[in-house]
């Protein structure tokens, strides 16, 4: 049996990703709507969560209007799932815990990616290197997609 990460979870193997750096691979086939693994980190306020997004912090996750999850610890294996422009995995809320899903079945090997959701504030200064095919070359959320591509030319 291959040597496993000691990040690793029961469906999901870290390894050298080539959208950045370290990324999450499916350890076993997964099907469609599967629960994969949890977000996980302190629960910190939304002034908090600002100021270390101001310190560079790229690991917070909104929970809601309030909260945030620092997602940062080295606890959270989580923080390793790359952003996608055609991601196989969303997020949810449930109960107050981030859990990432599979939005279709999912092969073992294949990376594991969602949309991180961004606005579009400062898109600029977050590329993505995803290398989908509909990729629009920014990370931000589905909903911009259309609004950075007429920005980029490319309508």
């Amino acid at each position: 049996m291959e040597s496993r990460h000691p990040l690793d979870h029961p469906l999901v193997i870290f390894q050298p990703s080539r959208i950045h750096r370290l990324g999450g691979f499916a350890w076993v086939d997964l099907r469609k709507g599967q629960r994969i693994i949890e977000y996980i980190g302190p629960k910190i306020s939304k002034a908090k969560a600002l100021a270390e997004r101001d310190r560079g912090n790229a690991y917070l996750f909104s929970l809601d209007e309030d909260y945030y999850i620092d997602g940062s610890v080295a606890w959270n294996p989580a923080r390793y799932l790359n952003h996608s422009c055609s991601p196989n995995c969303e997020s949810d809320i449930v109960r107050g815990q981030i859990w990432i899903y599979a939005l279709r079945r999912i092969n073992a090997g294949e990376e594991l990616t969602y949309n991180y959701g961004h606005s579009l504030a400062g898109y600029e200064d977050r590329p993505c290197n995803c290398g989908a095919s509909g990729c629009v070359g920014f990370m931000v959320d589905e909903q911009h997609f259309a609004t950075v591509r007429r920005r980029r030319g490319r309508a």
